[in-house]
């Protein structure tokens, strides 16, 4: 019998659930930690890869059981006043993402502080910087994050500023510096991309990640590997050492948090394609973003809870 490709996938796909199934699930047990008052969890959802409105977006990741969204800063005003109306609806916390594409140093900067400034005023739970350029100088990326820290200092809104690829933070050394640098740099863990650069999982930079976990206030819980940021399906068996390795730096995060009592926020940040490995030709991807998310969500709620 001749299958299509779309049937095999189908095929494969119910044959191999139950093996999909065992890797993650291994997870959910909740870490054996006492909840320091004020530590609270809080996972929220990403709108990459979906073409809906704010309302329906909302509506969405409500009904999936998030607690808010993590955004970019809308550049337009109706833009965010449709996205505020909606968030408020349906009664969503939202955390901010910004960073500029400028090349040049000086015009960078401009755009930079100003919407940092900009998303600020609005009183999200947080601003997660995409911070400069990997290019930029280290002075220049000192200036980027002293400057953002003077807006969470003024406005009382934490900032953050996330390790990936292309930016000030884009690998384990480089943040080391500039955490030695600043002492009140706080990080957006999004470790899958140091796996990336390093091309490891990071064994022998063990003293650097310690310092980044102690730094840590947000987490974007995407699971990559040695030759890329995104695996296919983390609930496959064959990344077991993938998602172990993660688990354990978040388990840590979390721990530190607990113990003081602070909160943590997560961001389940699996992409669509190009991020999520496509079949040739036919650019389907190899498996279902949304799906993946809010099974992570699920992971993490029942993990940290």
């Amino acid at each position: 019998m001749n299958l299509s490709r779309r049937q095999f996938i189908s095929s494969s796909a119910l044959a191999g659930s139950g093996l999909m199934l065992s890797s993650l699930e291994s997870f959910a047990n909740p870490v054996g930690l006492v909840n320091q008052a004020g530590y609270t969890l809080t996972i929220l959802a990403t709108n990459w890869g979906l073409s809906i409105s704010w309302d329906e977006f909302c509506a969405k990741i409500k009904t999936a059981g998030y607690d808010g969204c993590e955004i970019w800063w809308p550049g337009k005003a109706e833009d965010r006043k449709l996205l505020f109306e909606a968030l408020n609806k349906h009664q969503l916390k939202i955390g901010f993402l910004y960073g500029s594409g400028e090349k040049d140093f000086a015009k960078h900067e401009a755009q930079f502080n100003q919407f940092v400034a900009e998303a600020a005023a609005t009183r999200p739970l947080y601003i997660n910087c995409h911070s400069g350029k990997d290019y930029f100088t280290v002075e220049q990326k000192e200036k980027l994050i002293k400057q953002s820290l003077a807006v969470a200092t003024q406005s009382g809104i934490p900032v953050y500023h996330e390790t990936h690829r292309g930016r000030a933070l884009y690998s384990a050394p480089v943040t080391a510096e500039l955490m030695k640098k600043i002492s009140a740099l706080r990080l957006t863990l999004d470790i899958s991309h140091w796996c990336n650069v390093h091309e490891s999982y990071l064994s022998d930079q063990e003293e650097t990640v310690a310092l980044a976990l102690t730094r840590t206030d947000h987490i974007h819980a995407r699971i990559g590997h040695p030759e890329g940021p995104q695996v296919s399906d983390p609930r496959a068996p064959e990344w077991e050492r993938a998602v172990k390795t993660h688990f354990t730096w978040w388990d840590k995060v979390v721990e530190n948090k607990k113990k003081v009592g602070q909160p943590i926020t997560f961001l389940t940040e699996f992409g669509p394609p190009d991020y999520m490995p496509t079949l040739p030709y036919t650019r389907q991807a190899v498996s279902n973003q949304w799906d993946i998310n809010v099974h992570m969500k699920d992971i993490l709620r029942s993990r940290y809870a």
